[in-house]
């Protein structure tokens, strides 16, 4: 148990690297600046792999540490803890072990980038944020790390400022994760006012104990954090800030879409899962949420030319299966797919950045091709990668969706189905992705090899998106165990359907973007093709539907309102003084003999009024 006692240096090595450069980082060389940024992420990886490995060495039971009293007012007691168990330990290893990797990327990336200590700067409180969020063993501080990684994605989404298209996607990142966090703060006060803790443990037991099920008080408070869920996962309705997100640097892009970010809603609601098991409507809307934006996601990125874009869309569609999964009551399969995600999409983005890189910042996917034998590192990542997000045999995503799929077969066929289709367009997307960028005839020449910070994380990551799936921290001791299915040595359909959608969806890209046997101009040219290509391309009209219902009307109240109705009271009330100021100022014009008589006039009317009343 003596490593477990270190377990609050996790995230203060990332905050102490994020104050050393945010403060003394522009007198720092680039090679000193890498040190600091990097390494620190890198003990903390270290001390991650240590203690993962005491603990699982162990019983298993969850560890508590308290460093401290942060409030404490009348009942009111808010400390400095941390709480480890197995999910915390599988969202240590994903934040801290591929966070390094994506930090040993940047130092090739950003080399040149004129803002390096600062993107180093900001990437270590990004970390920072995500393993207090994780940690923390009550809400309030997971409230903390939480706004911590919102704060963080707009400094890093809108990292090149200069460019105004970049300041706006990091304001409505910042703006429409807001609204699901304004959601998740009522929660945490229904909960605090109703249950008397904020300690998460404790707020579970005491719901347990005190709530029925399917009662008004679980559905509202569950219903509360699901709202803060969508909006940091990015999921229906709270999903168009993520495409925009791609503004930012490629490590950026795989920090927040693979370790970071978009998993935190995943991890709020296994973590509270008690409480929605005691809203079983609210997780019913769980799984449904999770099983439309799957699918509105996958079409979405069927139609995207930005490179980043369609990994942006295929990652709200693989949330989509993590919340598929935790609203069918596989916590164990959902955090598993995080787990596996995060191997396979960051490598998809690092690899994309190489790309992009050495096309001289080329997004549209349909300016490159032919470069498979010049850039075999990042071919190779996208091939591994895209095998993994497919869920083609034998790759981690295999493992980790099947379950997904399996679990939601025994809830429900017609959800099983959905996540049937959306893994046949995964395998659709994902390989005419492949396919377009380093198939068919060269189209431009390319800048020089990419550093060696940039390929080893490439190689590391191959192998994880590769044989991750092998990878499983037991999560019997937080999660109800499902029972176990009995083996059937007969002809099961599903399975056989399940295993073979992603695999028709990598033949029909094939056909349409490797042999060229149809033409997809053929279909979406003109009529109705062309009308459905449009709705996929602009994510389903769900912006516009935004501008038109929320944006416009408040732009047009502003205008009718420029001169603020409630500034014209406090604008009155000056002129008023102002008034009364200039007449009383009159009176005041330094003659003594008018003073004189005033007094004597004054005195005489005071006297008279005495004898008259």
């Amino acid at each position: 148990m003596k490593l477990l006692a270190l377990l609050a240096w996790i995230p203060l090595f990332p905050l102490f690297g994020f104050l050393v450069l945010a403060l003394l980082g522009t007198r720092f060389s680039k090679k000193l600046v890498s040190w600091v940024g990097i390494g620190s992420v890198a003990i903390s990886a270290a001390l991650v792999a240590l203690i993962g490995f005491e603990y699982l060495s162990g019983s298993l039971q969850p560890y508590h540490l308290v460093l401290g009293s942060w409030m404490e007012v009348d009942n009111l007691l808010v400390p400095f803890g941390f709480y480890l168990d197995a999910l915390t330990l599988t969202m240590l290893f994903v934040v801290t072990g591929v966070g390094f990797l994506i930090h040993l990327y940047s130092a090739g990336f950003m080399h040149s980038d004129p803002g390096y200590a600062r993107f180093f700067a900001y990437m270590n409180l990004f970390v920072s944020a995500m393993l207090v969020l994780v940690l923390a063993d009550n809400l309030v501080l997971l409230y903390l790390g939480w706004e911590g990684v919102g704060l963080c994605s707009y400094l890093l989404i809108g990292f090149w400022y200069k460019d105004p298209n970049n300041g706006y996607a990091a304001r409505k990142a910042f703006i429409m994760t807001r609204i699901g966090d304004t959601a998740m703060a009522l929660g945490l006060f229904l909960l605090f006012t109703q249950l008397h803790s904020f300690d998460i443990q404790t707020l579970m037991l005491r719901a347990n104990s005190q709530w029925t099920s399917g009662s008004a008080l679980p559905l509202v408070a569950a219903a509360l954090l699901l709202g803060g869920a969508v909006g940091k996962s990015a999921q229906l309705p709270l999903q168009t800030w993520l495409p925009d997100a791609m503004a930012g640097p490629t490590p950026v892009s795989a920090l927040i879409h693979a370790a970071t970010m978009v998993t935190a809603g995943v991890y709020l609601i296994a973590r509270t899962h008690d409480l929605f098991m005691l809203a079983p409507t609210v997780q019913f809307v769980v799984a449904l949420i999770g099983t439309l934006t799957l699918l509105l996601a996958g079409c979405s990125a069927l139609a995207q030319t930005d490179i980043k874009r369609i990994l942006a869309y295929s990652t709200i569609s693989q949330i989509g299966y993590m919340f598929l999964a935790l609203g069918v009551g596989a916590w164990s399969a959902a955090i598993f797919h995080l787990m596996t995600h995060a191997f396979f999409k960051a490598l998809l983005f690092l690899s994309a950045g190489v790309v992009i890189v050495r096309f001289h910042h080329e997004h549209n996917i349909f300016k490159m091709g032919g470069f498979r034998k010049t850039m075999p590192m990042a071919f190779w990542g996208f091939v591994i990668g895209s095998a993994a997000l497919t869920a083609l045999p034998f790759t981690s995503g295999f493992y980790s969706k099947d379950l997904i799929l399996a679990a939601a077969y025994e809830s429900s066929p017609m959800l099983w189905f959905a996540g049937c289709l959306g893994a046949l367009l995964t395998g659709i997307y994902s390989f005419r992705l492949v396919f377009v960028v380093f198939f068919g005839p060269q189209i431009h020449t390319i800048d020089t090899a990419s550093s060696w910070p940039m390929n080893i994380p490439l190689v590391l990551l191959s192998v994880l998106a590769l044989f991750g799936g092998l990878l499983r921290i037991p999560l019997d001791s937080v999660f109800p165990v499902l029972p176990d299915a009995q083996p059937d040595t007969s002809f099961d359909p599903v399975a056989v359907i399940t295993l073979a959608m992603p695999m028709l969806g990598v033949l029909i890209a094939a056909l349409f973007y490797l042999t060229g046997t149809f033409s997809v101009q053929r279909y979406v040219s003109h009529g109705w093709g062309n009308c459905v290509r449009q709705l996929f391309f602009n994510g389903w009209y769900v912006d516009a539907l935004y501008n038109s219902l929320v944006v416009r009307p408040f732009k047009a109240l502003c205008t009718l309102n420029k001169n603020d109705v409630v500034d014209s009271l406090y604008l009155g009330t000056a002129g008023i003084s102002r008034y009364l100021y200039h007449l009383i100022r009159r009176s005041q014009s330094g003659r003594v003999r008018w003073y004189a008589s005033s007094m004597a006039l004054g005195t005489v009317v005071i006297i008279a009024i005495g004898l008259l009343s």
